[in-house]
């Protein structure tokens, strides 16, 4: 069996990073109500040290790479980083998931780095609501920072949009519409029960299929051929649209079946699955002066023990403990 193949024949080629658990932001699905615990520095992994795991991960058969955060723009010397990550041999390709809040004055570098494809987490198209979701009046500044994205060349530029009954779901058809008009690739992703004090509540909870059934009330989605960067989202567009349509359905849709990745927290443990808090811990061993084929085996031990699914529900809550800012979004 090859070395990143898992023991339910899933070969899994994809890891997400997470670079830092601090953030501008502090949207209240995200961060915990109270007792919000960040890493001191001295435990956040160092980029050299996820340099090294990165060219680990290739080794087993990673082949795809996405930073995350927290909000990666906000660790200071990111960029370099960045091309450094873009450089690694055999690794096909790096892309970057952002707040957006920086994106305005970053975008020039971050495509100079090597990065083409890029996701903007945005949850609304309304400045007040905004301001309400993430604590901040920064919605102007992640629009004119998809605005610059689209400008410098990035392709695809996916919105990502947590749909949450009560609060963004009068919002749907205004982003099917941006989806038409713009060539952004529009992300509706399940409400999920992550963390033990996010505000997670059933009643908030939307199923893609409610999503995608109102939006046929724009017009008919036409299913789109898949590519072979696609996650987990299945892909429509409509009519003439510039943009797509995609649905993230982790709930109502598990696609446990067909999942390729594992993550990296920023204080360096390896997460076979999003929703268990099993990990690995990859951070003492390098401190610890590890060799690249220590990290080989500490993958293939992360990727022996991803589960055949996860048992997250709407009614069952969180399996998951630690909030998506400590696991990286």
């Amino acid at each position: 069996m090859a070395p990143n193949v898992d023991q339910y024949s899933r070969r899994i080629t994809y890891l997400r990073i997470s670079v830092t658990d601090r953030c501008n932001l502090r949207c209240t699905y995200c961060l915990p109500v109270k007792d919000l615990k960040l890493l001191d520095h001295a435990d956040i992994l160092s980029y050299e040290e996820i340099l090294k795991v990165i060219q680990a991960a290739t080794h087993v058969g990673i082949r795809k790479v996405r930073l995350t955060g927290g909000e990666p723009l906000v660790r200071r010397n990111f960029i370099d980083f960045l091309t450094s990550a873009c450089r690694v041999p055999n690794l096909e390709d790096v892309s970057i998931t952002t707040n957006g809040v920086l994106l305005k004055e970053r975008a020039q570098e971050i495509f100079g780095a090597g990065v083409r494809r890029i996701n903007v987490s945005l949850d609304t198209l309304n400045p007040t609501k905004y301001a309400r979701i993430t604590g901040r009046e920064s919605f102007q500044d992640v629009w004119e920072g998809l605005q610059e994205a689209e400008a410098v060349g990035f392709s695809p530029i996916k919105v990502n949009v947590v749909a949450i009954r009560g609060l963004n779901d009068d919002e749907f058809l205004k982003f099917a519409e941006l989806s038409v008009r713009r060539p952004y690739y529009v992300r509706f992703i399940e409400y999920m029960p992550i963390g033990h004090d996010t505000q997670w509540k059933p009643e908030k909870y939307i199923s893609s299929d409610e999503i995608r059934s109102g939006l046929e009330s724009y017009g008919p989605l036409h299913k789109v051929a898949p590519s072979a960067h696609d996650g987990p989202a299945r892909r429509y567009r409509f009519e003439s649209a510039r943009g797509e349509i995609g649905f993230i359905s982790a709930l109502s849709r598990h696609f446990c079946h067909s999942c390729n990745r594992l993550r990296l927290t920023a204080g360096g443990k390896l997460r076979p699955c999003l929703f268990a808090d099993d990990e690995v811990d990859v951070k003492t061993p390098l401190r610890d002066g590890c060799s690249q084929e220590d990290l080989k085996r500490l993958f293939q031990e992360a990727i022996a023990r991803k589960p055949m699914e996860h048992h997250a529900g709407i009614a069952e809550g969180a399996e998951c403990l630690r909030s998506m800012s400590a696991i990286g979004g």
